[in-house]
């Protein structure tokens, strides 16, 4: 009786290791060397809805260079760069800004919608319901900005608010 348990626990870890290895290799092959979080790195694609329902990948603006603002309505610094954001958007066309509000982190949903109303904000938001993609991007200060390139990778990466001459700057610096 012994034997045969011995026999069923090492055959049982025998089985372990190899689907454990299977599983392990699968995941490293699909994972890609070149995305992370460090300037020249790919970013890492994300989907998330916007406050309209749309679904949107960061992998929808390859060929474009695109800010990735990480931002909350009860963050100071947030609000005082959202007036420049908008100026930067409504003059210039060479690049999306996509503000992630981190929804989890708000009192109501309702003070969102508020609050882009207030500051007549009309490029994309994207809700991060359970900040999944905030901690992806380790967006721990707000706001926290990712400049990313035509080529969908990362530029530049700036923790704090920005102001206009510093996004058109950025931005010229872009490919």
């Amino acid at each position: 009786m012994k034997k045969w348990i011995i026999i069923v626990v090492v055959v049982g870890l025998l089985g372990w290791a190899v689907y454990d290895f299977a599983i392990n290799k699968e995941t490293t092959q699909e994972l890609d060397p070149d995305v992370g979080l460090e300037k020249g790195n790919l970013a890492p694609d994300f989907e998330l809805e916007t406050i309209d329902g749309e679904t949107v990948k960061l992998s929808d603006f390859r060929g474009e260079k695109v800010m990735l603002n990480f931002w909350a309505t009860w963050c100071p610094p947030c609000r005082a760069e959202m007036p420049d954001m908008q100026k930067f958007h409504e003059e210039h066309d060479e690049g999306v800004i996509l503000a992630v509000n981190l929804t989890e982190t708000e009192n109501s949903p309702r003070n969102v919608v508020k609050f882009l109303e207030e500051y007549g904000i009309s490029f994309t938001v994207l809700e991060d319901k359970n900040t999944t993609v905030g901690n992806i991007y380790r967006a721990q200060s707000l706001p926290t900005s990712y400049l990313i390139n035509s080529e969908g990778k990362i530029h530049n990466i700036a923790v704090g608010p920005l102001n206009y001459e510093l996004m058109v700057q950025e931005f010229e610096k872009m490919d």
